[in-house]
């Protein structure tokens, strides 16, 4: 490899919230990933900071364009530039598209378990939120197509969609989300499709299928919210966009935006810039490397952690272990307390007695990590 994944680089009492919340743990929860960002990355960020000035910062055109590519080489879209809008960072899109959609007592359904905020947005809009559960069917994890038709009614305005799937790791077919659609067609639904884990497959057999790539009489009803964040590790830097293809659906989602969004960061759009643009060999490396530790943590869970087990993520670099067989009423505080682990609870995400372990970090931190897992099950029993 040609970039460095191996070197341990201390985090704690640099600000950030994975190490220093909780800092007298071993932190595995938050994703963020301990590796430096791409060296194009560092230099563009370094190239505007000499600059000198940080004014109220606005999209130029090399971002723009560098969205544009992008969506073209990795998404086979090609923008409209009037669809793009730039956003402060993708949760915030969330509670949007709740606002803007769900007032007077709407409701908006998900599929559980989902990264926690999509549970929580509704209260933003003082909407309802509706939940189904994701089912195991065939080894993988699958739509309830009869419970979502089941738990839908006249009163649900949005269906939140994150794709790929978040704790879950599932990188969803076509086939499904042509599905999904109709679900939505049927139903008068919005699709607001989170999809900021799209360019971390692991297994490049499965291939990411965008809202923005439904046929075109479906895109009316679609909202996709995308990101460089999680992929090249600026998550700090505060930057997403939106493709809104349908012009009213555009100005009601833009109209809510009101007064309550910080300005965009005047560094985040120089790295979003640099990271389409110049970031693909080190996404290249990243992705062997994750996949690498993906296959370490799965076989160690499986085969010596006792009472865990874990299907092997499609997506991204967070481990989503079942710990119901551990015997412990909350297996988050267990591991906390008895090694020493901050790994984040099931619970926010809609299911309880499960854990999510973050393994992007140098291999020797995640079997550090790992080890201590066992440790307190094998002293528990």
């Amino acid at each position: 490899m040609s970039f460095d994944f191996d070197t341990v680089i201390p985090r704690k009492d640099s600000g950030c919230i994975k190490f220093d919340r909780k800092p007298e743990l071993d932190p595995f929860w938050v994703a963020d990933m301990d590796f430096v960002s791409a060296p194009p990355i560092l230099k563009a960020l370094h190239d505007r900071v000499d600059h000198g000035i940080f004014g109220y910062a606005h999209p130029h055109a090399g971002v723009t364009e560098a969205v544009r590519s992008y969506l073209k080489e990795r998404r086979a879209v090609e923008l409209n530039e009037d669809h793009l809008l730039h956003l402060g960072g993708l949760v915030p899109a969330l509670s949007l598209a709740a606002r803007a959609f769900c007032e007077d007592g709407g409701e908006l359904l998900t599929c559980t378990p989902v990264y926690y905020p999509f549970l929580n947005v509704h209260k933003d809009a003082g909407a309802k939120l509706l939940t189904v559960d994701h089912v195991m069917k065939n080894g993988r994890w699958e739509f309830d197509w009869e419970a979502m038709e089941e738990t839908v009614t006249e009163k649900t305005k949005i269906f939140l969609l994150c794709n790929p799937q978040n704790p879950l790791g599932r990188v969803f077919t076509e086939e499904e989300i042509i599905r999904l659609a109709e679900f939505c067609e049927k139903h008068d639904l919005l699709l607001i499709s989170d999809e900021i884990h799209c360019d971390l497959i692991l297994d490049e057999n499965q291939p990411h299928f965008s809202a923005l790539n439904l046929p075109e009489h479906f895109q009316k009803r679609v909202v996709a919210l995308l990101s460089p964040s999680k992929t090249w590790n600026i998550a700090g830097l505060g930057y997403a966009f939106a493709i809104i293809p349908d012009d009213s659906v555009r100005r009601r989602f833009s109209a809510e935006k009101g007064h309550t969004l910080a300005e965009i960061n005047a560094l985040s759009y120089y790295a979003t810039e640099a990271a389409y643009n110049e970031g693909e060999p080190w996404r290249l490396e990243l992705i062997e490397y994750l996949r690498s530790n993906r296959d370490e943590l799965v076989r160690f869970i499986n085969e010596e952690c006792k009472g865990l087990k874990i299907h092997s993520p499609d997506v991204t670099y967070l481990a989503w272990i079942d710990a119901r067989d551990l015997g412990v009423p909350n297996p988050a505080k267990f591991f906390e307390q008895e090694a020493g682990l901050f790994l984040s609870d099931g619970a926010p995400f809609g299911w309880a007695g499960y854990v999510r372990f973050n393994f992007a970090c140098p291999r020797s931190r995640m079997l550090e990590g790992l080890e201590k897992m066992k440790k307190a099950i094998d002293s528990k029993v």
